[in-house]
């Protein structure tokens, strides 16, 4: 066994590939609901393997949290710019507070029992979960004009106290949003009837009845009929027979015609169908075979249905950012095309509704005929065709500059101030992200490359840090002892609890709105779930995805303010 253990500190790459490994595979459990998540479970097994001892050098660990920095900027740039103009002003404030609540609850309680830096830190990034401030918080630590061994004596009680506190920061937080949080607001009950008649609400359409976006599950139909309704005995023009079904509140299309001739043809708005012709209608399936009296009955015809339909993503730019649903629809480029379903930045579905508002960086799944959607895609954003290239000159050139940036100081009061390598970083990608928005061509990124970017440069980085902790993680529980657990309680129950009044009281937010609002703020996914899921409704995710997106940076950036207050 001591051969073994030799074997491991003589190659600290064995080891970290282990960490990572079982702690993806321990962060699969859970039981009613609730998990460790990787990264905490990753964190623990990292302090179970780092009891043998195992010296790894910094440079590994600090080049993969930057990657995970730029990743989340990145893929967060173009809603949190979009936010910043004013896009859900109130909304963008209310993250604000919230990350001010949150701040606050942790400096207070930090406070009260005299904790250092590291300590302080911990509690924050545990009560509140936010992983990335063990990171930013020791690179703050390493800048401060200290003694060495304070330093690493605060840093590695930076994991142990997240540890310590985050497992109440993601369990309180499901039940506040999930169950305290709606008996706040009058019931749950209440608060789903409410929600109910919001998306009932946000359903109906102020410009034109379409059912095409009552609910993105239902799938266009492709149908073809023959002709031979008296309505025809003298030709109709293509663009006529839609106007027929829009004002019956209907959207329908005509795809294509076959002639008296046997000849196909693809539609277009002038083109003449008589009595005897055969057409391919798409719609809505239960509205489309409601119209055999007005057409004519249906057909089996293979050649006729046999063309491609396309599915395709999108992600919004500038060009759509701030429409509607329904206005979006009204676009002389949608014709022809269904929107399926819509995710956020970081997906979370949001609901397709005619009055959903996208926002830049929204990932829309669109359907229709291959000109049409590629023509709907060019106008809306960026269509994300499947790639595995990553553009590696855009993606190091970013992170250099970020870092060259971000490891520029100033000194205050003899104090050396700046954004650390690690903010530089995350400000990096927030740039570039947005960036991209405005040009689609450069600095493409694959979302499976983000995914790796942000899942093992996170989790490597945290198993490292794990396994460094680990020799020192016991005497580390000794030395903080129970009541920081009681603080990592109030540090996440009085921010949520008053966060939750504050947007119902002075903000005047939709309870549905404001549970969306409160989980996003707080960055806490496990809990927009338990909103989604008690309300029977993805209407709270409209909430979600502007807090989020402004939390992610402001979070991070508390994280170091934390350690400063408490050097």
């Amino acid at each position: 066994m001591d051969s073994f253990f030799q074997l491991l500190r003589e190659n600290p790459t064995i080891p970290i590939f282990l960490t990572i490994g079982l702690g993806f595979w321990a962060g699969k459990f859970s039981w009613k609901g609730i998990s460790l998540g990787s990264v905490t479970s990753v964190l623990l097994i990292g302090v179970l393997i780092g009891q043998i001892n195992i010296p790894i050098g910094p440079p590994l660990k600090d080049t993969f949290f930057l990657l995970f920095l730029f990743a989340i900027g990145y893929r967060c740039g173009p809603q949190f710019a979009g936010a910043m103009k004013g896009s859900g002003p109130r909304q963008v404030l209310f993250a604000l507070v919230i990350n001010l609540l949150c701040f606050g609850a942790a400096a207070i309680c930090a406070k009260i029992m005299h904790y250092n830096a590291g300590i302080a830190a911990g509690l924050y990034a545990g009560s509140s979960t936010i992983s990335p401030v063990i990171g930013v918080a020791a690179d703050a630590i390493n800048n401060l004009p200290v003694p060495g061994p304070t330093k690493r004596a605060w840093i590695a009680l930076i994991p142990v106290c997240y540890a310590v506190t985050y497992l109440y920061g993601t369990i309180g937080a499901i039940w506040i949003l999930g169950t305290l949080g709606p008996r706040m607001l009058g019931g749950l009950e209440k608060v789903r009837k409410q929600t109910k008649e919001l998306e009932d609400q946000l359903s109906h359409s102020t410009l034109s009845k379409d059912p095409a976006y009552i609910c993105g599950a239902n799938p266009i139909s492709f149908r073809a009929h023959q002709v031979n309704s008296e309505h025809f005995s003298a030709p109709r023009t293509v663009r006529e027979i839609e106007e027929h079904f829009a004002g019956q509140g209907k959207r329908i299309f005509v795809e294509r015609v076959r002639t008296g001739d046997e000849r196909i043809h693809e539609a277009c708005p002038d083109m003449l169908v008589s009595k005897d012709d055969a057409i391919v209608i798409s719609g809505r399936h239960e509205f489309i075979i409601q119209d055999e009296s007005w057409i004519g009955p249906e057909l089996h015809d293979p050649d006729l249905l046999n063309f491609s339909v396309q599915k395709t993503k999108v992600m919004i730019t500038k060009k759509a950012a701030g429409l509607s649903l329904d206005e979006l629809r009204l676009k002389p480029y949608m014709y022809g095309v269904i929107i399926e379903s819509i995710t956020s930045e970081d997906g979370i579905p949001l609901p397709v509704l005619a009055r959903t508002t996208l926002n830049a960086g929204d990932m829309v799944t669109i359907q229709g005929l291959p000109r049409e959607v590629e023509l709907a895609a060019r106008e809306m954003g960026v269509e994300e065709r499947p790639t595995n290239q990553t553009d590696m000159v855009f993606l190091f050139v970013a992170l250099a500059i970020g870092a060259f940036i971000g490891a520029l100081s100033i000194r205050i009061g003899g104090i050396p101030v700046g954004l650390s390598t690690s903010g530089g970083a995350l400000i990096s990608g927030i740039f570039f992200g947005w960036l991209r928005t405005m040009r689609p061509s450069a600095g493409i990124i694959p979302e499976a490359a983000l995914w790796l970017l942000n899942n093992l440069g996170l989790n490597l980085f945290i198993a490292v840090i794990g396994i460094q902790a680990g020799p020192s993680f016991i005497s580390g529980i000794r030395e903080v002892g129970f009541m920081l657990f009681v603080m990592g309680f109030f540090a996440t129950t009085v921010p949520l609890v008053l966060a939750i009044w504050i947007g119902d009281k002075i903000f005047k937010f939709h309870p549905a709105i404001n549970l969306g609002c409160c989980a996003g703020g707080r960055k806490t996914t496990p809990g927009i779930g338990a909103v989604t899921s008690a309300l029977g409704s993805s209407v709270p995710a409209l909430g979600y995805t502007i807090t989020y997106a402004v939390s992610n940076t402001i979070s991070i950036f508390l994280g170091v303010v934390m350690v400063l207050l408490f050097m």
